[in-house]
């Protein structure tokens, strides 16, 4: 059975995506979407009337994915591992859609949505790492007081909102290891960890430091 050929619309956003993730938002027009799927200016204003509407739609599609992320259900992960594995399905969904990040400053000046929803956002990121922070400390590997927790969270938003422009800074050409952003992310945890997921800490840390 054929596959079902792609519409117009999902080739723009598709091609946007990776054209803005390679080049940066700034950089990319909507003729040097066009010249790459070689179709028409006109057929892709048919769909979006100007380049805003594209980094809506993929905001969108960056919005629905993180948000589902971030709504933990049932019970907040309360094992190192198992942390570690919810933080490389963040920095998966923040690889993909990179020029989100890259290209923040740029954004939020301009654009409304992503002025208004992005830092909705990071209060959401902001909660659920309090919540991964509780389930840590439930599960007694993490002995913090609330207020401590709550800075930390603000740290771990902070390092997983900037930690791939750093990264991209520092060697623009190269692209970055996910497993060393996870690392950077736990360690803020450290003074705070005890028994096994110190001791995962710090196999980390032979790897990435």
């Amino acid at each position: 059975m054929k596959k079902a050929k792609r519409r117009t619309p999902e080739r723009i956003v598709e091609t946007a995506l990776r054209l803005f993730n390679e080049f940066g938002e700034p950089n990319v027009t909507t003729t040097v979407i066009a010249d790459e799927m070689n179709i028409s200016p006109g057929n892709l204003y048919y769909h979006y009337r100007n380049k805003d509407e594209i980094v809506n739609a993929l905001f969108a599609d960056y919005e629905r994915e993180i948000d589902a992320l971030l709504t933990l259900r049932d019970t907040a992960p309360r094992e190192a591992e198992d942390i570690w594995f919810y933080l490389h399905l963040l920095f998966e969904i923040i690889w993909k859609y990179r020029f989100l990040y890259r290209d923040i400053n740029d954004l939020l000046t301009r654009n409304r949505r992503v002025e208004t929803h992005f830092s909705r956002i990071l209060a959401h990121k902001q909660q659920t790492a309090v919540a991964l922070c509780n389930g840590l400390a439930a599960s007694g590997v993490l002995e913090a007081t609330p207020d401590e927790v709550a800075a930390l969270a603000v740290n771990i938003t902070l390092v997983t909102t900037f930690w791939l422009s750093f990264e991209h800074a520092r060697q623009p050409r190269k692209p970055p290891d996910i497993g060393r952003g996870i690392y950077q992310v736990m360690s803020l945890a450290a003074p705070w960890l005890r028994g096994p997921a110190r001791q995962l800490l710090q196999q980390l840390s032979q790897a990435y430091i």
